[in-house]
């Protein structure tokens, strides 16, 4: 017997944050995300999605009361297609499949109700940028707002019947690794153009860089597949927002005279500070991680983006701006690994560029879909 719980008060709140915790609790891998990054999720006053969807949680218990899963499940804006799919997300479980299925039946319950056909899962309700995807190779520890499970969670949706829709690629490079001589030759090359200059990124001037990112991103992506066009408020209020983890010395632009035709925006993995909170972000933790921040050595960054104008694509900038940038950073920073979070397979130019960079795929993420009808064809996400 499975007692099925929606959260609504305050102590149902605090299961859904700590089974996950009791879960792992001899995992060494495991990081545990802040409770604040996951309640704003389900904040309708903090996330947006909450404007044109729907969401609900529940925790589901055995007969000794005791939590054996948890799930959020919900439908939002990007529903509304030629065929209705809805989300499942931040699921948790026993190892057990007969648990799995009842709260897979549940969702797909509660998803037909809203008129759904499909579901997808484990997703976010909002970006992809966080919580996205099931863990399925490189079970090491998780980069900030990456989704962390055990490797049984792939047999459990699996023998439910999802299917792969699709697959997000990890790349990593060691810092210290050789790089690429066509790198060093595009660097030498353009390093004899007096118009051509690199800079890394400046706390004191985050106006302008906020506006040479906007240019550049919008140029560079907004136009490919499911970029959208960015606002410089929005992205200066971003930049602010990520103030006080900024490295001065790993995100760098370049510029021909004073336009900006570059870009390679890197961030410390904030996990590496977050791991010893377990969870909290009070007052305390807030002094305690500035003290590990300030003597403890974080050796992963993280790519956020990396871009180049239409213009000056296919020229050897990219080279120019990475070997410019390794050079400095290798000189003063503890960073031994550069990590980019995600790159779907429906993307080949991404891909391309991400093994261009000398990269290996160190882990991957599936995104998975259920189709209610059984009988319909299934086809996978569409190639950008």
């Amino acid at each position: 017997m499975i007692i099925v719980e929606e959260v609504q008060n305050e102590k149902q709140k605090k299961d859904f944050l700590e089974f996950p915790a009791q879960l792992y609790r001899h995992d060494k891998n495991y990081i545990r995300p802040r409770n604040q990054d996951i309640e704003e999720i389900f904040d309708p006053k903090k996330n947006k999605s909450f404007q044109e969807g729907e969401c609900s949680r529940f925790l589901f218990k055995n007969k000794k009361n005791e939590t054996v899963g948890k799930v959020a499940v919900f439908i939002s804006s990007a529903s509304e297609q030629q065929q209705p799919t809805g989300g499942v997300g931040f699921f948790d479980c026993i190892n057990d499949q007969k648990t799995a299925d009842f709260i897979f039946d549940h969702c797909k319950m509660w998803l037909q109700e809203r008129g759904m056909e499909a579901m997808d899962g484990p997703i976010n309700f909002g970006e992809r940028d966080k919580f996205w995807g099931l863990l399925t190779e490189g079970f090491d520890e998780p980069l900030f707002g990456m989704n962390y499970n055990f490797p049984y969670y792939k047999d459990l949706f699996e023998n439910y019947g999802f299917k792969m829709y699709f697959e997000q690629l990890c790349f990593s490079r060691p810092i210290f690794a050789e790089v690429s001589r066509i790198f060093t030759l595009m660097h030498t090359k353009h390093s004899r153009n007096p118009a051509i200059s690199a800079r890394p990124m400046k706390k004191n001037d985050l106006p302008k860089f906020a506006k040479d990112f906007t240019d550049i991103y919008n140029q560079a992506w907004a136009c490919h597949g499911e970029g959208k066009q960015l606002e410089e408020a929005k992205v200066l209020k971003m930049f602010n927002t990520m103030k006080p983890i900024i490295n001065e010395h790993i995100s760098w632009f370049v510029y021909e005279n004073e336009k900006p035709i570059a870009m390679w925006m890197n961030l410390p993995d904030v996990n590496q500070w977050f791991k010893y909170l377990n969870g909290r972000f009070g007052i305390v933790e807030k002094l305690k991680f500035l003290w590990i921040k300030q003597f403890t050595k974080n050796e992963k960054m993280v790519g956020l983006v990396f871009g180049v104008i239409p213009e000056w694509q296919k020229k050897g900038i990219d080279g120019y701006m990475i070997w410019e940038g390794t050079q400095h950073l290798r000189k003063h920073t503890d960073f031994k690994t550069t990590e980019l979070q995600w790159i779907g397979d429906f993307n080949p130019k991404m891909i391309k560029i991400a093994e261009s960079l000398d990269t290996t795929v160190t882990r991957k993420l599936t995104t998975y879909r259920y189709l209610f009808d059984r009988n319909k064809e299934f086809e996978r996400h569409p190639i950008l």
